[in-house]
């Protein structure tokens, strides 16, 4: 009797059925970073099929096993089929192997203090909005460009300074701040899914790639769009060989298609609207404000002060310490709104906390000693400068900075001191590249509008 003759086969890579599709996951689950990370390990792969071969020719199974072979494949299911890279994206997959879910780490080589074990994945119900850290889209920027700064390695393995790892998913962790490191498999849980068009600054561009992690799996921090055709953003990102922020086509170079928008749950807004929580709008309480007061609503009255024309009245911060300079930013905006008496006590109530959160009211204008337009990005004039009528300085500074910036193309001729449409049509482009849209871009310069296009 002749020994039968064993051919190792090779599954193509990505097929559909649902057991390799399951064998695919399982291993890339279940193998631990320091093996490779989330790879389908090609020997687990090539003794699957010998057994499964063997066990076909030793069992007298010969004719069965060929039959078997011809027999139609059972159906795709859409998980399934979302999970399959195909041989073309193989080719262009980005070069980002990342780990798995792991805690934060101290010192090089320990575990955080308290940090989370990475066993146990929460699944989406598990993980509410009261369990998340509370951040700005501000501090996640702030937080992406001190990697950024620091141009840290690229690393699926080493953990920085500040317990993240050094991959893509790690560095979205350290943005977003939370309390383990995640991988693209798992960032989905700490955010709701929006569409493209409503990306704002600190949201992620995401694609996962079940079947093949490594694969092409990536994600991106959206910084803002480059101009106003929204066909590409500045993205924030961890790839090889360092962290980077550089203008990038949207959604990314390969893979587009299959790139998705977050917003991260934990998110405290300015606004109202789209990322909001309803209770990130209600006024927290007047024992909130005051001597003695520290606390994130003190924080978070600052910024919002700022963002309506406060910068000069913080030498520092603002920061959660209730402050001086926090008495009198508050009451130049409670003067802008042509209150007088106790209702300018520099002091917020509702009615103050209503208007900086929804973004009503009027800004507060340029100090009373400006001579003449200001040559940084914080010396706003006010919004009283540029209305149908107006005819002044601060208006031609803005319209030579909008045709430095390419945002010129309504111009027919000047820009000049008066206020035209085209400077409204000019400034709303302007507007709509930042990612902002109805009220946030109509074409009117506020302080926000103001700072980016001078910075």
């Amino acid at each position: 009797m002749s020994v039968p003759v064993f051919e190792e086969i090779e599954p193509a890579p990505d097929c559909g059925c649902q057991g390799c599709a399951r064998q695919r996951r399982d291993l890339a689950l279940g193998l631990p970073v320091r093996a490779g990370g989330h790879p389908a390990a090609h020997g687990a792969r090539r003794a699957l099929v010998l057994v499964t071969a063997a066990g076909a020719v030793l069992g007298g199974g010969g004719a069965t096993g060929v039959a078997t072979a011809l027999t139609p494949r059972a159906p795709v299911t859409p998980a399934d089929a979302a999970g399959t890279a195909g041989a073309a994206d193989a080719a262009l997959a980005s070069d980002t192997p990342q780990g798995g879910r792991a805690p934060l780490h101290g010192p090089p080589g320990t575990q955080a203090e308290g940090a989370p074990l990475p066993g146990a994945v929460p699944t989406t119900s598990q993980i509410s909005v009261e369990s998340l850290r509370r951040t700005t889209r501000t501090e996640i920027i702030n937080r992406a460009k001190t990697w950024v700064s620091a141009q840290v390695p690229y690393s699926m393995e080493k953990y920085w300074s500040d317990g993240y790892r050094q991959d893509c998913s790690g560095y979205i962790s350290m943005a977003w701040n939370l309390r383990s490191n995640e991988w693209t498999g798992s960032l989905d849980r700490f955010a709701v899914r929006i569409d493209r068009a409503e990306l704002q600054p600190g949201d992620i561009l995401l694609f996962h790639n079940p079947a093949s992690p490594t694969r092409g799996s990536h994600v991106t921090i959206f910084g803002g769009w480059t101009d106003y055709t929204h066909t590409s953003y500045v993205a924030y990102e961890q790839t090889k060989p360092r962290t980077r922020k550089q203008a990038t086509p949207m959604a990314y170079w390969e893979n587009s298609g299959r790139y998705l928008a977050y917003r991260y749950k934990g998110l405290v807004s300015g606004s109202t609207g789209a990322g909001a929580t309803p209770t990130e709008a209600a006024y927290p309480g007047g024992t909130k404000f005051g001597p003695g007061a520290n606390n994130a609503y003190v924080t978070r009255l600052g910024r919002m002060l700022v963002e309506r024309g406060a910068r000069s009245y913080y030498a520092q911060g603002p920061g959660p310490k209730w402050g001086e300079a926090d008495r009198r930013a508050t009451r130049a905006f409670q003067l802008a709104q042509g209150w007088k008496g106790t209702e300018a006590d520099g002091l917020p109530g509702p009615h103050t906390w209503r208007l900086l959160v929804s973004g009503g009211g009027r800004d507060i204008g340029g100090s009373s000693g400006s001579s003449g337009p200001s040559t940084d990005a914080t010396g706003f004039p006010g919004r009283g400068s540029f209305r149908p009528g107006q005819s002044n300085a601060y208006v031609e500074k803005l319209g030579k900075q909008l045709v430095k910036r390419g945002f010129g193309k309504h111009y027919l001729s000047g820009p000049g001191p008066r206020w035209t449409e085209a400077d409204r049509r000019n400034v709303e482009a302007f507007q709509r590249a930042q990612g902002w849209r109805g009220a946030a871009a109509d074409g009117y310069p506020g302080p926000e509008t103001w700072r980016r296009l001078f910075r």
